[in-house]
């Protein structure tokens, strides 16, 4: 009878030690899972926002840098995931819908750029320890959220030609471009004295942490209240003229890792950074004139029979025929047909790499033999070659470009803010 209560306890007190290992790993694992942040209907796990936080880790190592204190990261990191989270939902909202083909095609465009094949990535990303299927599914909400922006993109106005005109004439564009990082320390709107004193205050301790050795980029995780604080700061090339007066002023003369600041705008201060400078040149090209007879395969004309076509066209050049006639008669380029052939001052590689490379072996007025490209069987006449100016050009594009990151930023950044002030969001970290 002793031994029988004796193995009872036995056996009791293991249950009890089993059920305390079981409670204790439910409880880490209630722990790894809890519940962040409520973003509208849907929740932030403390496993999404470490795993967020282990990725940039790696990647931050991979740069040879290292990361704050976690505290911080985890309160930039946490807003990151929240402004996601509601584009995603609004995206979906919208209507906006990303299918599997969708999803696939970009995956295979990852796998392209990465010299991969799809299965290849698949391991490559297994080895650092990423589930293909989650990176799948961040593809998927990455995708909609583009979307979201793109969509907010297009319903801007269209930048005018007296918009271009008046930026040409503001001397706001050439010159000298610089690559900046910024720290931004926010001041809310209609703030008191006592909140921009405070603001001031906290950016004038980062310039004195900065200059007491701190990398900027470091300071830009820990500190920046910008969109790009988790990147270091990093906002790219900025062309000096097209700078805020106040940001030109400081920036100006300035070398690589020279830092200014704090500097005052709407928003708050900035502290930029200087990471590398460039000048903007001249825009000179290589300009060709030529012409050429195109015959392409259609429903009525056959590939061998578009291939025999322009050889028999050839062999009537040879014998002396006008190229400019025979083109009107029998090219099937319809742009440049009714000229003779004729394809008149257009840059380098305007037709394809391997139109060019024809041209380029080719003498004044000497004929190419036939060949093929996509678009069919061609010949082609050398005439002339020059360099041409083509910076006014260049300038022009550069200014409706420059006019439309503006609008666009300005735009996204006024619609994700107005988002995030309107959403539900409770931060429970």
């Amino acid at each position: 009878m002793i031994a029988m209560k004796q193995a009872m306890i036995r056996i009791l007190s293991a249950l009890t030690i089993s059920l305390l290992a079981f409670s204790a790993a439910t409880a880490a694992e209630q722990e790894i899972d809890r519940i962040i942040a409520l973003v509208e209907e849907d929740v932030i796990l403390k496993s999404e926002l470490d795993e967020a936080i282990n990725h940039l880790q790696r990647q931050v190592q991979a740069r040879g840098e290292s990361l704050p204190a976690r505290s911080v990261v985890e309160e930039q990191m946490l807003e990151r995931l929240i402004m996601n989270r509601l584009q995603v939902l609004r995206a979906e909202q919208t209507g906006i819908r990303v299918s599997d083909a969708d999803i696939d095609q970009a995956l295979n465009q990852v796998a392209a750029n990465n010299n991969l094949t799809l299965s290849q990535l698949r391991m490559a990303l297994e080895s650092d320890g990423i589930e293909f299927e989650e990176f799948r599914d961040d593809m998927r909400q990455e995708m909609l959220s583009s979307r979201l922006r793109q969509r907010v993109v297009q319903s801007m106005e269209e930048i005018t030609e007296t918009e271009i005109d008046i930026l040409l004439a503001s001397d706001r564009l050439g010159g000298t471009e610089y690559r900046l990082s910024q720290i931004v320390i926010n001041v809310p709107e209609a703030a008191s004295p006592t909140e921009v004193n405070d603001a001031r205050a906290r950016a004038d301790e980062v310039l004195e942490q900065l200059r007491g050795g701190m990398d900027f980029a470091a300071a830009a995780i820990t500190y920046s209240q910008g969109p790009n604080a988790l990147e270091g700061g990093d906002v790219g090339w900025r062309n000096l003229n097209a700078m805020p007066p106040m940001f030109a002023d400081e920036i100006e003369g300035r070398s690589p890792g020279t830092v200014a600041g704090p500097i005052r705008t709407p928003a708050g201060y900035v502290i930029l950074q200087v990471q590398d400078v460039r000048d903007h040149s001249e825009v000179i090209v290589r300009e060709y004139r030529a012409r050429h007879i195109m015959i392409e395969p259609t429903e009525l004309i056959s590939p061998e029979q578009a291939r025999d076509r322009i050889h028999d066209i050839h062999a009537r050049i040879r014998d002396g025929e006008e190229f400019d006639e025979l083109a009107r008669r029998y090219s099937t380029d319809e742009t440049s047909a009714n000229l003779g052939g004729m394809l008149n001052w257009f840059p380098s590689g305007r037709y394809g790499t391997g139109f060019q490379q024809v041209l380029e072996q080719l003498g004044p007025e000497e004929v190419s033999e036939p060949f093929q490209s996509q678009a069919g069987w061609h010949i082609v006449k050398f005439i002339d070659s020059r360099e041409a100016d083509r910076t006014a050009d260049a300038m022009r594009a550069e200014a409706r470009e420059m006019l439309h990151e503006q609008k666009a930023e300005e735009e996204i950044e006024r619609y994700l803010r107005q988002m995030r002030n309107e959403a539900f969001v409770d931060v429970r970290l």
